[in-house]
């Protein structure tokens, strides 16, 4: 809710507060003394767009404030956490103009773009008036009002969530669809692959064993010769001549009183090693001993390994995992069919899960509509336009997360005239009432809403004027309403009231707010009935008109 609005060097004001209440705010006064201004500095700092010469003659910068209520849950709140902006009761908006046209925000003095301030204004403001196309006179925004006066929010929110039911189904469908032609296409390479694979089988770590093993076969025939001189050095001369000298050591030993007994262990020690030694050397030349077919068959798998490795791009060692890869691969491209069939009958069911939300969010429009269609019509009649004819329209459009459906507030202003939209069917008088009348019903039951009405009695009076004053004050009790008006039976109907006017100061033309007390509020009012010349009969009258 609007608390106050604070005004420095905007068009022909150069400062003005205002502090605003809930109820009913009236702004009276001469044409041109000021009163739109109010409205586009308002604009101004919401965001709005507008004209974009604001800053008063002579002045370096304009600047403009307001002051907001921001209760509990209130949407503005969500607003703000998405945008990373302080979240408080109080929310205070400013915007500077500079005389060169630069503009800047704050929202609680956080700066922030014009964007945002159109997003917060969104949920903060209303303004309605006969060139508005912001809110009631936009179809765009019809559909969500409808929802809003139905309460569909449950069956809105059912819709939702079958279309996004459906569009994760429809995803899904398409990815598998795409992937699986794709194998379509490969599925010569993936057999072909595949067979080579499991034709080789490679093992992990099976060419670094073929490698080292086929050096080895290459280099067989040197190490045998080395190795067998070695065999017959040991066999033949170190193992004979250390037997020999163990034999004539121990045949002195007896004779040598103990002398002997080291030497002839070590011997035995050395005969043992010896013999262990040439065993062991004997053994490597039994391996050693390749047949020529077994280099040649190491040969043929190691080159087939790397011929694959380097044909798929991978690593020897990656082959076993790269062929287990293809051959799933080529489950799933022969499981295909049937995963496809699952997925469409997914698809399938889908699709009448949000058919069946999207006719019940359409059922439960045209009942909301017929309910607003009649509360319309019931506030029209006060309203001099008993025999004007208001239709909410529902068409199909195309499907979408909130449904099927188009919804377009449209009018005939004449018994057996073609229907149509608002603002292209009805003249200016009857837009004001037209508006005002959907508003009343719109706003049932909702609470906190800051309203503002552009001259929307514009064109109307007596009786009918009397009719809008009283709509408007209904408006106003459970929330917070700003009119700008020239009619005395609109502004007897506020609970507060300014007058706007101009003066000149030292030859610079200035425009003034003042609130009014209750004696300056009968004069004003008078003064809207007989004009400058107030009577006791124009404040007579004026008294009758707050009274009744």
């Amino acid at each position: 809710m609007l608390r106050a609005l604070e005004i420095r060097d905007i068009l022909i004001i150069d400062r003005l507060e205002l502090g605003f209440r809930p109820g009913l705010n009236v702004l009276t006064g001469e044409t041109g003394a000021g009163k739109s201004i109010l409205l586009d500095s308002l604009g101004f700092v919401l965001g709005w767009r507008g004209r974009a010469d604001l800053v008063r003659q002579g002045a370096a910068q304009g600047e403009v404030t307001a002051e907001f209520d921001l209760p509990d849950g209130h949407p503005a709140r969500a607003v703000l956490q998405e945008a990373g902006l302080p979240e408080e009761d109080t929310l205070i908006l400013r915007r500077v103009n500079t005389a060169e046209g630069r503009k800047t925000a704050w929202v609680n003095d956080r700066r922030c773009s014009g964007e945002v301030l159109r997003k917060l204004s969104d949920s903060l403001v209303e303004l309605h008036g006969q060139h508005d196309d912001r809110g009631l006179l936009n179809p765009r925004g019809h559909r969500d009002l409808l929802d809003a006066y139905g309460g569909l929010e449950t069956a809105r929110a059912a819709c939702r969530a079958a279309w996004r039911g459906l569009s994760t189904a429809r995803k899904a469908l398409d990815a598998a669809d795409a992937a699986l032609q794709q194998m379509r296409e490969e599925e010569d390479f993936l057999r072909h692959a595949v067979a080579e694979l499991d034709a080789l089988d490679p093992q992990p770590g099976e060419e670094a064993d073929l490698d080292a093993h086929r050096r080895l076969m290459q280099q067989s025939e040197r190490i045998r010769e080395d190795i067998d001189k070695a065999r017959a050095a040991l066999r033949d001369g170190a193992e004979d001549a250390a037997g020999t000298a163990l034999r004539w050591l121990e045949g002195a030993a007896d004779q040598a009183e103990g002398r002997l007994e080291a030497p002839l262990a070590a011997l035995a020690r050395a005969l043992a090693e010896l013999d262990e030694a040439a065993t062991g050397v004997e053994t490597c030349l039994e391996s050693l001993s390749f047949n020529p077919l077994d280099l040649e068959a190491a040969e043929e798998r190691l080159f087939a390994i790397r011929g694959l490795s380097r044909k798929h791009g991978i690593s020897p060692d990656a082959l076993p995992g790269f062929a287990d890869d293809l051959r799933g691969r080529i489950a799933h491209l022969d499981a295909g069919d049937s995963e496809m069939a699952a997925l469409k009958a997914a698809c399938d069911a889908a699709e009448q899960e949000y058919d069946a939300a999207a006719t019940a969010l359409n059922a439960a429009r045209a009942e909301a509509a017929t309910r607003l269609d009649r509360a319309v019509t019931t506030e029209l009649a006060p309203l001099k336009m008993d025999r004007a004819v208001f239709v909410t329209r529902l068409t199909e459009t195309e499907p979408g997360p909130d449904g099927r459906d188009a919804v377009t507030f449209t009018v005939a202003t004449n018994p057996g005239a073609p229907a149509g939209p608002l603002g292209k069917i009805a003249s200016g008088g009857e837009l004001s009432r037209f508006l005002l009348a959907l508003k009343v019903c719109l706003t049932d039951g909702q609470s906190g809403l800051t309203m503002i009405f552009d001259e929307i009695d514009r064109g109307v009076g007596g009786a009918t004027a009397d009719a809008v004053g009283r709509r408007l004050e209904s408006l106003a009790q459970d929330g917070q309403v700003l009119v700008v008006t020239h009619s005395p039976q609109v502004a007897a109907r506020g609970a507060y009231h300014w007058r706007v006017a101009k003066k000149v100061v030292d030859d610079v033309t200035l425009s003034t707010v003042t609130p009014l007390d209750a004696s300056e509020r009968t004069d004003e009012i008078a003064r809207m009935l007989s004009g400058e010349n107030i009577t006791d009969a124009a404040r007579a009258a004026a008294r009758a008109l707050m009274e009744g």
